[in-house]
Order: C-alpha cells, then structure tokens, then sequence
C-alpha cells in the first residue's frame, strides 16, 4: 500500500512538472525556435517553380481580401474603412508566410482574434462565426505554410492555439451567430497535415539526395582505389622483378669472372646499390598506392630525399659512367619541403634522361638560392654516339612540368647551341594565389 502512495505521488509530481514545461516548451516551439531555411532553386524536395507559387499566393490573397471585406459586414450596410485595413492586413500576411511562416502565423491568429471582437457587433447572424469562410482560408493557409517549414510538433501547437483562440471568440459575443468551430476545425487539420506530409517528402528527397552524393563519391573512391591497386600490382610485377633480377646479376658478375678488375667491381656494386635504393622507392610509392586513406606508419615516416642528397646522388650518376659538374649559386637556406623534393626530382630525372637519350655526353647541375624561389638548371653537352631507340613514351619531362606547376612555377627545356639540351624549372618558395585557390 504503502508503495502504491509512493508511485502515485511521483506520477503526480512527473505531471505537475510536466504542466509547468508545457509555457517553456511552447515558448521554445513557436517563438524563438527558427524555421527551415527556404532551399536554394531547383534544390531536391523543393520546387523550381517556387516563383510561380509565390504570385498565385499574393493573387489568391488578393481575391480573398476582397471576399473577405463582405464577410464582416452585413448585406446593405456601408464598409468601414478598418474592416477593408483588417482584411488587407490579413491577406498581406497570408503572403509574408511563405519567408517568415511563424511570424506570419502569430500575426493572423492575433487579427483574426481583433477583427472577430470588432466586426463581432455588426456582423450578420446568418454569417459563419469565428471564421467565415474567407477567414477559414486565411487561417489555413497560414498554418498550411507553416506546417511546411516547421516540425510536425511545432505545427500541431499552432494548430491547437488558433482552435483555442476560435472557441475564445465564440465565449464573449453581443448576438447570436452561426458557429463554425467544428466545420473550421476538420479544414485547418487538413491544412497542417498536408503541410508536414508535403515537408516531410522534402526532407525525404533532401536526404535521399545527400545520400546518393555521398554513394557516388564512395564509388569513385573504391574505383580510384581498385585502379591504384592495379597499377601498383603492375609496378611490382614488372618493374620489382626487373629490378630484382638487376641487383642479383650485378652481385653475381664478379664470380663469373676471373680476377675482376677493381673499376668492374665498383661498376657492378654502384649497378646493386642503385637497383636496391629504386627497390626501395618503388616499395613506398607502392605502399601510397595501396593505402587506401593515407600512407602506412612506414611510408609516412620515411624521410624523402632533400638536396643535402644532392652530391649522392651525382656519385652515384658518375659511377654509371656519366660525366656531371654541379654548381651552387646563391647563399643556401632552408626550402618548403615540396620545393626541395621537386627540385631533387627534376635534377634525378633530368640527368636519367642524360643517360638514356644522350650517351657520351657530360651534364652540369646549377642550383640557384633567391630570395623568392629556387632555380634549377641541368644542360648536357652534345651526345658522342646515338642513343638506342626508346621503347615507349618517357614520361621524364611531364613529370618535371607537372611538379614545377604544382609548385605554381615555370618550366623550360629545348635544344641549346651545339647540339645540346636543357632543362630549367623555376620553383617559388611561396604558393601563388592560383595555387592557394586551388588546394582550397
């Protein structure tokens, strides 16, 4: 028993506290709580012929002011000039809903209630009271707006507040009238009702539309994904198995013959340690390709090469058998990691193709510190012999113009005098505007 009480004074308390939400909840709901956003044209869920709509309103709302004025005024009897300010007030505010719904809704519940306890006296007693049938249109289309741009929650109050504010009418009256509560009622249900089904297909189509984005960005991820795999799977089975092939046949040559000279097994260790260090990138360029958001703890950590590397990497060409000087202009400070990778990739892909397209002949690599970018320029004198044919489209000098025009620099090459080429990449230490727009 003793139990029974305790759980009847919580519901009680539960109920009272309820009761006491119920100003803040509505205060909340339909007064500083905000409606929908008008979606942009032509966006999903919202008609393109908004504009259309927009000037049926303002004629609609025109026609029922007119039919309005006659409503509140008994048939023979002159039209006072605040009945024809009420009705024009009314129909403007019909209009203003389709920007400010809420607004709109408080201020034609507020002069319905004003015109019904003006008119109220005058009025015939054949006429509907509270609503005429021109002021059941008002009020309908004013919740009917708001119901499309608010939740079902808000709309429903709104609903119950003009009902309420109906039968608040029908208690304080001079004469006998034909009442119309029960027969607005049904209309101004249906209103709202179409009004939050009519938003809730909006917000339907909306989301239906966000998803479908988001499915087809997630299908071009996973088709960029499958492509980077395979081009990877490519790389490894091609150019890995060359590679490895390469290093093993130069750490194999020296036994196959006897007494080596000492520049064969220096020629043959500089062929094996070049082959390891390409193994090497090619392992974390694979390792980008594979991951599918962003590179392993392996790849992201490994240091990439800088110019400090600069004259190893010139050993290293030098021990192939080309013939380099390099030259530094300037006073050397520190670069943006881009620019000093770029600029170690132009150079290494510049004197690879020395090697490939112009046997015999000797390089010369200038770098150039200034105080706004960094300049490289790599020449080759003229070849002593022909080069084989190429088997394929080198991709050499696109790649060093795609890398200067990221950096938002400026790139050259062609033919210099006697028979020699160059190549000259311009690399600016800060973006350019185009290319801050563009990373944007």
């Amino acid at each position: 028993m003793l139990r029974v009480d305790l759980v009847k004074k919580m519901d009680g308390r539960r109920l009272v506290a309820a009761l006491r939400g119920v100003p803040r909840a509505l205060r909340e709901d339909l007064w500083t709580a905000p409606a929908d956003p008008l979606p942009p044209m032509g966006s999903p869920g919202w008609p393109v012929w908004r504009p259309v709509f927009g000037v049926l309103l303002v004629l609609v709302a025109a026609a029922i002011a007119v039919v309005h004025v006659s409503d509140l005024v008994s048939p023979g009897a002159g039209i006072p000039g605040y009945v024809v300010l009420l009705a024009v007030l009314q129909s403007a505010v019909l209009v203003a809903g389709m920007s400010r719904p809420l607004s709109a809704w408080w201020a034609s519940t507020v002069l319905m209630v004003v015109t019904v306890r003006i008119s109220e006296p005058v009025m015939s007693q054949d006429t509907l009271f509270p609503w005429s049938i021109s002021g059941i249109a008002l009020q309908s289309g004013a919740l009917f707006l708001l119901a499309l741009r608010v939740r079902p929650r808000r709309a429903a109050e709104a609903l119950a507040i003009s009902v309420l504010a109906g039968v608040a009418c029908t208690a304080f009256t001079t004469q006998p009238h034909n009442l119309d509560v029960d027969r607005a009622a049904p209309v101004l249900i249906a209103a709202v009702v179409v009004g939050a089904m009519l938003r809730g297909l909006r917000v339907a189509r909306t989301e239906l539309g966000v998803q479908e984005e988001l499915t087809a960005e997630e299908r071009a991820r996973r088709t960029l994904l499958e492509e980077r795999n395979r081009i990877a799977r490519e790389l490894h089975d091609v150019v890995a198995h060359h590679m490895s092939v390469i290093s093993i046949q130069a750490q194999v040559a020296p036994h196959l013959v006897d007494n080596p000279s000492e520049e064969l097994n220096e020629n043959l260790a500089g062929i094996r340690e070049n082959a390891v260090r390409a193994l090497t990138e090619l392992r974390r360029v694979l390792g980008v390709l594979r991951s599918e958001d962003s590179p392993s703890q392996e790849v992201r950590h490994a240091p990439q090469p800088t110019l400090d590397q600069l004259d190893e990497m010139v050993g290293n060409v030098r021990g192939a058998g080309l013939t380099v000087t390099t030259r530094t202009t300037g006073d050397p400070h520190p670069l943006p990691p881009g620019v000093e990778l770029s600029a170690f990739r132009i150079v290494q892909e510049a004197l690879s193709n020395v090697m490939r397209h112009a046997p015999g002949a000797r390089a010369r690599v200038e770098i150039g510190y200034h105080a706004a970018a960094l300049t490289v320029r790599v020449t080759n004198t003229a070849p002593a012999r022909p080069a084989e044919p190429s088997r394929g489209a080198g991709h050499g000098l696109l790649g060093m113009r795609e890398r200067t025009a990221m950096l938002g620099g400026e790139f050259a090459k062609g033919p210099i005098p006697g028979g020699g080429y160059e190549v000259f990449a311009t690399l600016p230490l800060e973006a350019t505007p185009s290319v801050r727009a563009a990373g944007c």
